[in-house]
């Protein structure tokens, strides 16, 4: 059955014959990255860099997907990192772990797709076989877990405490914290904080930005007074969140490469089937440096790896 990550559970099998929003909260901590992941990224810049390097890959390979299906492989590449990780983060390492995770979020999605769909940028070519091996150990680093549970999933719950009347405004205020949900993402501050806890400060902080400021502490309040939500955690989150949401950046899916914060990293865009621009691209977008890269560069990778 095809994942909705707004509804992801419903109707999977018996044991989930119509997922409630309690059993969401009861089981999002199981979808979430580990503490010591969390930590390494805040203490150790080459961690940092792999993720974004990957990050950077799904954004490439996926971007004609639409905003989900990569946000969905995200969430897997988070997973995977905290669970097994990789000890040697080479580039084709890296590369291959980008492939299988967008290629297990388009499968889970049913989302038509071929293998080639994800060859020929980035210089490394994989057979299937390799792509399926890589597969099976996210699976299992993922605990067979593919099912995730994601911020999404709580928006239309937390919008619901709103008791907003005009369908038109209450579309308006999922749709900006959809949009701040995506942004968020990149921002490796957020990985701590339980899925549902960025979707109640997204909500909020587009409450914040859409309702005037008579209506905002009811909001507020109303958040606050879930039982479901830490308070300390949603306060600090939504400082987080704010701040995200007011930057003004364009998200990941706009384009294809990212722009955050941090270190520089690197995509590669396709020019001619002869060869391919290598750019490197700054915190905010901004190309500054352009080398060529053959094609007859390009490695064919198969077998154990």
């Amino acid at each position: 059955m095809e994942l909705d990550l707004e509804n992801p559970l419903s109707n999977v099998n018996d044991l989930f014959p119509a997922a409630s929003t309690p059993s969401l909260f009861l089981l999002e901590s199981h979808h979430m990255p580990t503490l010591y992941y969390i930590n390494t990224l805040k203490a150790t810049h080459l961690d940092i860099s792999v993720r974004r390097e990957a990050i950077s890959s799904i954004s490439q390979l996926s971007c004609k997907f639409g905003p989900f299906l990569p946000y969905l492989a995200i969430t897997y590449l988070d997973r995977f990192l905290s669970s097994q990780g990789v000890a040697q983060p080479n580039a084709w390492v890296l590369r291959l772990v980008a492939i299988s995770c967008v290629s297990l979020a388009a499968k889970m999605m049913k989302t038509d797709f071929s293998l080639g769909d994800f060859q020929g940028d980035g210089g490394f070519m994989f057979d299937a076989q390799t792509v399926e091996r890589m597969e099976y150990l996210i699976l299992g680093a993922l605990k067979w877990r593919m099912r995730s549970i994601t911020p999404f999933s709580f928006v239309s719950f937390f919008i619901s405490l709103f008791k907003v009347k005009d369908p038109p405004l209450k579309q308006a205020l999922k749709a900006r914290a959809v949009e701040i949900i995506f942004k968020a993402q990149l921002d490796t501050k957020l990985l701590e904080f339980k899925p549902s806890t960025i979707a109640a400060s997204a909500v909020l902080s587009a409450s914040h930005q859409l309702f005037d400021g008579k209506q905002f502490p009811s909001f507020k309040k109303a958040i606050s007074s879930c039982s479901y939500v830490n308070k300390e955690n949603m306060v600090k989150c939504t400082n987080w969140v704010e701040e995200i949401a007011m930057e003004g950046s364009e998200s990941i899916w706009d384009y294809q490469h990212i722009s955050g914060s941090g270190s520089e990293i690197t995509t590669v865009t396709p020019r001619t089937e002869g060869d391919m621009k290598r750019r490197k691209i700054n915190d905010y977008g901004t190309i500054i440096k352009t080398v060529d890269c053959p094609a007859s560069k390009r490695v064919l990778i198969h077998g154990p790896f």
